[in-house]
């Protein structure tokens, strides 16, 4: 049984492979002073990032778990994750509210996608 590790620090790993499928740790903005669609959007180019080096994309994507600091920031995040989410690839989501590691952070994505 082989697992391929890509960044991996003390604590976590950023990406994890087995059997042709790509899990992601979660995806956080590294840039907390803006609002919730600029962090959307940073944290999707994380995520574009991660599956491009794991021999993914989007329209690979297994599952997607959202995590909102509040919910008053869900249609704000749905926007940005409308115009990035590939059409006709939309993955099985679920979106939370939930109190983040970090308060500044008002989003965080959590990604499992099959290799290409």
């Amino acid at each position: 049984m082989e697992i391929k590790r890509l960044h991996v620090g003390k604590r976590l790993s950023e990406v994890a492979i087995h059997n042709s499928t790509v899990y992601l740790a979660g995806q956080i903005a590294e840039n907390t002073s803006v609002g919730i669609q600029e962090q959307m959007t940073e944290v999707l180019g994380h995520v574009d990032r991660l599956l491009a080096e794991a021999g993914s994309d989007k329209t690979c994507i297994l599952s997607t778990q959202i995590y909102i600091s509040d919910m008053a920031n869900f249609a704000g995040m749905n926007e940005v994750w409308d115009a990035w989410v590939a059409n006709g690839h939309t993955p099985p989501r679920a979106t939370v509210e939930a109190k983040l590691a970090n308060p500044a952070c008002l989003v965080e994505v959590v990604v499992v996608a099959a290799q290409r």
